[in-house]
Formats: structure tokens, sequence, C-alpha cells
């Protein structure tokens, strides 16, 4: 059974009314209110997505109807299916979800431990590269430094930092350690040094405390920017039709949710943009 790979572009959607109502009664109580807290609709609109990404797997991939998918989070924060029903197929799915930047993401795979990452390539807010480097020294190894320094210009080496941070960010979900993990344990040597738009790359592997890994795969996209683990295979990015296709009301409309939704800023003014 093959993979799981989808994309939302949250960053070019502009929910109506009648779409982020929708959307609200789609998913659990509990999930509606923690979304709602949100400050920036930015923020709102990913953490919406990813929810749907999920609940859309669970009931296309594991079979459970829309109305019936309870999910939970385990104590480190992972999202995770509930129903009893979830573990009685062959194969049990693993999954894992990242917003950041333009998109939502989901990765999926039937029998394998999965993570993915996503970032966008920005500069830091208050500071400069090399300041920012500096603070997160500690992150990577003396051989990824290496590696991120050799690459060019400024802006090349940050595409190289987010590109190491993200391998790291989707190993840790995936094996759902959480932030305690030390992440100089965990070494990467990428390949190819610059990947070009629209590929899928596998060559990359990983070190962990000095000895290679043969047993982990990482994806790695140039578009938008994710990293994955298991078979290579590209993201299908998502419509919001596509994304709400075959979900089901689990409440009443609720129209405050909307005007509350309404009044958010989009996102915080950032002091640096990319070039």
């Amino acid at each position: 059974m093959e993979g799981v790979r989808w994309a939302f572009r949250c960053g070019s959607w502009s929910p109506t009314r009648a779409e982020w109502l929708l959307a609200a009664r789609c998913v659990q109580r509990e999930e509606k209110e923690r979304i709602g807290q949100f400050v920036f609709a930015k923020d709102a609109k990913s953490a919406m997505a990813g929810r749907f990404l999920i609940r859309k797997l669970v009931s296309d991939k594991m079979g459970i109807v829309w109305d019936q998918i309870r999910l939970e989070r385990t104590p480190k924060g992972k999202p995770v299916v509930a129903n009893p029903i979830a573990d009685a197929g062959h194969q049990k799915w693993s999954f894992n979800v990242s917003h950041q930047g333009d998109y939502a993401v989901l990765a999926a795979e039937p029998g394998l431990q999965v993570g993915v990452d996503v970032m966008k390539t920005s500069r830091p807010g208050s500071s400069s590269i090399p300041e920012f480097f500096r603070l997160m020294t500690r992150q990577f190894t003396e051989h990824e430094w290496n590696t991120i320094r050799a690459t060019g210009s400024e802006w090349e080496q940050l595409h190289t930092f987010h590109r190491h941070w993200t391998l790291k960010e989707s190993f840790i979900k995936a094996i759902g350690t959480g932030l305690g993990f030390d992440l100089q344990r965990i070494e990467f040597h990428i390949s190819p040094l610059q990947i070009m738009e629209g590929q899928v790359c596998t060559e990359t592997r990983m070190h962990l405390d000095g000895e290679e890994e043969e047993d982990w795969t990482f994806e790695e996209h140039c578009q938008p920017g994710l990293a994955g683990h298991a078979r290579p295979l590209k993201f299908t990015v998502l419509s919001f039709s596509e994304l709400v296709l075959g979900a089901v009301p689990l409440s009443e409309e609720d129209p405050a949710y909307w005007e509350s939704f309404e009044k958010k800023q989009e996102a915080p003014t950032r002091q640096h943009n990319q070039p």
C-alpha cells in the first residue's frame, strides 16, 4: 500500500465565512477551541488545515467514518488516533503533520515510522544571519556547520541551515521523543548540496552517535521545501474543496467563531523580509 504526501497552501487561503464555519463544524470541539485561541489568522488557518489533513487520512485510508474519528495527543503532543478500530487493520498507519510558512503538510505510511517538517527560508527577525548562527551553534555538529558555511552567500547558508533543521525535526518527530533529544547526537551528510525545484532527493544520510543509520530514508523536496521519511513521493497540493471532501459536521454552526476569526491580524509584522 502506497504512502501519502499531502499539502495545503494556507498562505493563499482566504477563507470565506461559509468555508471557515464549515471547517469549524467538522473538527472536534477541543480542536475548534484551541484553533480559536490563536492570535493570528495565519496560525489558525495552518492549525485547521493540519487537523483536516489528519482526519482526511484517517477517513480515506483507515476507513473510519468521519464523525466517529477520535483524535488525541501523546504526552509529547503528537496527534494519534484513539479509535480501537485504528489497530484492527493489517498494517497500522504512521502519520505526521507540519505547518510553517505557506503550507500545512502531512506524510503517512503503513507500517513505517514517519516524520515530516516544512520550513520557509526567511531572515531572522531581530538579528543578523551570523549572529543567528552564533546563537544556534550547539544545535549542529562541526561537520554540519562546515557544510552550511561552505554553500556560498549568507542567504544560501541560511537555506542550508533550514535544510538541516527540517531533517533533524522530521527525525525527532518520527521517533516521538519531543524537545528533550540532543540534536548533536544526529548528524546529516546532505546530498546533493543543492536540490532543484520539483526534485525529490533521497541521498542524504544520517549518523546517530557517530554511526551511519541505514534503516532511515530522508526525502527532501525543494518545493515547497519539505523533508520527510520513506519512499520518494511527491506532495499532492490539495484545494479547499478536496481537503473537506467527505467531511461530516460534528456540531452546529457558530457564527461568533467567524466574527472572532475575521478580527484577527493575518500575521505578526516582521522586521526583515525575504529578498
